[in-house]
């Protein structure tokens, strides 16, 4: 057709009129699970404003717990996230297309970020091929060593992901399924089939990924989205996560909904009975990437979780719109812009430009008059943004992550019979995203066990992820 005056094509148009990424989705890359809903926009320096230490996301130094989150899930949270995504290549001063950022992850729930490549390729974080190698292997080792990574001379962990090791909660949690995997392997090799060598270590590999993928189910996403709604995805299939029949990460999952933890995070916690609270970036639990230096760092799970011990365990901060000062003052980002976590967030909304909380809620057909009040607490966010400064309001929809945590906050987390627990967990958009991405990932891989076997039932003496890191604490706790 020829193009008169006036109907010329612009380029780059569709972007804007219909979203991008239309591209087929690839494992290797992310994607989009609304590719069809328009970017939103809200003003970078409002998100500064939002996001900054002192400003209206900042809870301050109190916190509001919940009533049913044991705080592990929050690390246990991270963890699942450093197993399906690693973004190395954007950039929040430049736009993202989706389909063209790497991830360096596999998208899939097989804890490669504990196995690395496997015996053959990663050989150091194995010894014989089959155990994988702890602080305990070291020439002499201390407590503190036994209780710790496998580190090199440098002090850097020598484990399948580095993140893992950012913060002391995570690398405990890291070393705890290691260990698993290895009591798995003496597990095995005593039953009468005899398994050695290398089939010894598949079949441990099997059996530990395939019950830390049902505790991601079963009690990470109850607890995170409630059981109705991971009933629902399991009965009655995925509504959004559907368009491929190849496990990808989208960034409506990753750059928005997942990131709901992040408010949950308490600016203090307490990792063995009757220990003392620290700071989670202060002396004891370590700044990242640093050995155990004090034995008061190893992590108790039964405190963490709900366990058969029946500890008074701690809760996660609620999930809201406030966030721990903390994490709006980072210590290792040098650049003062981005050293908060909720600014950093909204602005990565901004570049992959993500659609608007209200426009996704449209597509998942929630009423109208759940969506106003979410809205309505958005926007009174950005008043309080704007007041005394001189920066542009929002007058466009709501960032999708700032809408999942109002959502959150007003409406909450799905219970059976219809009722909602608000600041328990995940609303309807949030939780949507969340439970079909990771339920999506398991049921598209043949070797998962949604995907290969859905009569599989984990041994119940390790039914949740608290039991399993559990069973591996260091004998020397208090009891």
């Amino acid at each position: 057709m020829s193009k008169h005056h006036g109907l010329k094509e612009l380029p780059g148009l569709g972007a804007y009129c219909t979203g991008d990424d239309h591209a087929e989705q690839r494992e290797d890359r992310f994607g989009r699970m609304f590719p069809d809903l328009p970017p939103n926009y809200a003003a970078g320096d409002l998100l500064v404003q939002l996001g900054r230490a002192g400003g209206p996301m900042d809870g301050g130094t109190s916190s509001t717990r919940t009533n049913s989150v044991p705080v592990g899930h929050v690390m246990f949270g991270q963890f699942i996230d450093h197993d399906i995504t690693l973004d190395v290549t954007s950039s929040l001063s430049r736009n993202q297309h989706a389909s063209d950022t790497p991830n360096v992850r596999t998208p899939t729930l097989d804890l490669d970020c504990i196995y690395g490549d496997g015996p053959e390729a990663h050989p150091y974080l194995y010894d014989d091929g089959v155990k994988l190698l702890t602080g305990a292997d070291s020439n002499g080792a201390t407590v503190e060593q036994s209780n710790d990574l496998l580190r090199s001379p440098n002090g850097r962990a020598m484990i399948g992901d580095p993140r893992n090791d950012e913060n002391r909660i995570v690398s405990q949690l890291q070393l705890g399924i290691i260990r698993f995997h290895n009591a798995m392997c003496d597990t095995i090799a005593a039953e009468p089939e005899g398994h050695t060598g290398g089939e010894l270590f598949e079949e441990a590999r099997h059996r530990v990924t395939w019950h830390y993928q049902w505790a991601v189910v079963f009690d990470f996403l109850g607890a995170m989205c409630g059981r109705p709604v991971v009933d629902d995805i399991l009965a009655n299939g995925r509504r959004i996560y559907c368009m491929t029949d190849r496990p990808f990460i989208p960034v409506e999952f990753s750059v928005a909904a997942y990131r709901f933890g992040h408010s949950m995070v308490p600016m203090k916690i307490q990792v063995q009975k009757g220990g003392a609270l620290f700071e989670f970036f202060g002396g004891v639990l370590g700044r990242g990437f640093t050995a155990v230096s004090d034995t008061r760092a190893i992590v108790d799970w039964h405190e963490l979780f709900d366990t058969s011990a029946g500890r008074t365990v701690q809760r996660a901060d609620r999930l809201d719109t406030s966030m721990a000062s903390d994490l709006l003052d980072l210590p290792f980002v040098d650049d003062l812009s981005e050293s908060s976590l909720a600014t950093r967030n909204l602005l990565r909304g901004n570049v992959f430009r993500l659609p608007s909380g209200e426009q996704v809620a449209r597509q998942l057909e929630i009423d109208a008059a759940e969506v106003r009040p979410v809205t309505d607490l958005v926007r009174s966010l950005a008043d309080q943004g704007v007041a005394g400064n001189d920066v542009a309001p929002l007058t466009t929809g709501s960032p999708l992550w700032l809408y999942i945590l109002a959502e959150a906050e007003v409406i909450g987390r799905a219970k059976p019979g219809g009722t909602t627990e608000p600041g328990e967990g995940l609303g309807p958009v949030g939780a949507r995203i969340v439970a079909e991405v990771l339920i999506g990932l398991l049921e598209m891989d043949e070797r998962s066990f949604l995907g290969a076997n859905r009569n599989w039932v984990p041994d119940p003496a390790f039914g949740t992820i608290g039991e399993i890191l559990a069973s591996t604490n260091w004998d020397g706790l208090p009891t």
